[in-house]
Order: structure tokens, then C-alpha cells, then sequence
């Protein structure tokens, strides 16, 4: 399943990604979902992945984890249990491997929620993705696809009650 959205500027990038956070939360983290989301710099990834993490409550800042790699966020538990929500950002990865020794196989899991950004500097070490997000810019805005690799994948993006416009 694939959509396709157009994204008028940066309120309109939080609050599809509120709608993608609340449809994950509501499909339920289970086995844990993993996004891929892709775009040149600047194209807003980052913004997106503030607002996914307000629909599971989050209200502080959210700023790219570029040097730290991963920024883990806790929310109180839901009726499946534990909701944890990882933000990765790979740009300045160097190699891979470097996945192994921060462990993070562990970030992948029951009740878990991973947003990775340039996931391709990841490859071989990643798990698959349940849903693929490409931003690009388009005029002043942003085209967003939307693109299910998974069951859990399509189920979020059923669920999914994106805005017209």
C-alpha cells in the first residue's frame, strides 16, 4: 500500500506525522514497528519524526540525534504494555558495524517504535522496515510517500486518517 501527500509547509510536516504516530500507536507496537524515512537534507525529516513523537505525548524538543546517533524517548505504558519510541539519525555514520557495538539490536523490539533517517548507512545491520517515508522538496512544501513493506506496515497505514491537502 503506498500514499502520496503534499505537505504545504512545516505545520502541515508535524501534523502528518501526528497522524502516522497515532495511527502506530493505535495499530499497536506489538513486535515493534520500524520506519525508514528518506529525503535530501532539509527536506524535513526531522520535523515529521516531532510530530509523531507528540502523538505518543511528547511535548519537549526534538532535534536531529546526528552526533548521538539514537535518542530514545519512554512514554507511560499502553494497553499493550511498554511504548518506547527510537529516533536515529545515521548521516554521520561511518561504517555499519558501528550499529554492532552500540547495540543496536537492542533498540529493535517488542513495544518499540524505530524512526531512522538515512538508513541506507545502515544496511546489512538494520532490521526491514515496516513503512518507508520519502520527503522531497516541492516549492515551498513537501511531497510525502508513504510506503508499507510489512502486514504491521499496511495495518498503521490503514489506519492512517490523513487530511486532504
Amino acid at each position: 500500500m503506498d500514499k502520496t501527500l503534499y505537505l504545504a509547509d512545516e505545520a502541515a510536516t508535524v501534523a502528518a506525522g501526528e497522524v502516522l504516530g497515532k495511527a502506530c500507536d493505535e495499530s499497536g507496537l506489538g513486535a515493534g514497528l520500524v520506519i525508514f524515512l528518506g529525503g535530501q537534507l532539509g527536506a524535513g525529516k526531522t520535523t515529521f519524526s516531532r510530530g509523531v513523537l507528540r502523538a505518543f505525548g511528547h511535548r519537549g524538543a526534538v532535534k536531529s540525534p546526528t552526533y548521538t546517533l539514537v535518542e530514545p524517548y519512554e512514554f507511560s505504558p499502553g494497553e499493550e504494555g511498554e511504548r518506547r519510541v527510537y529516533h536515529f539519525d545515521l548521516y554521520r555514520l561511518g561504517d555499519a558495524e558501528e550499529l554492532e557495538y552500540m547495540g543496536v539490536r537492542d533498540y529493535f523490539g517488542p513495544g518499540s517504535l524505530s524512526l531512522v533517517e538515512w538508513s541506507e548507512r545502515g544496511a546489512g545491520v538494520l532490521p526491514p522496515p515496516d513503512l518507508e517515508l520519502t520527503l522531497q522538496l516541492q516549492g515551498e512544501g513537501r511531497e510525502l510517500t508513504l510506503t508499507a513493506l510489512s502486514d504491521a506496515g499496511n495495518a498503521v497505514l490503514a489506519q492512517a486518517q490523513f487530511s486532504p491537502g
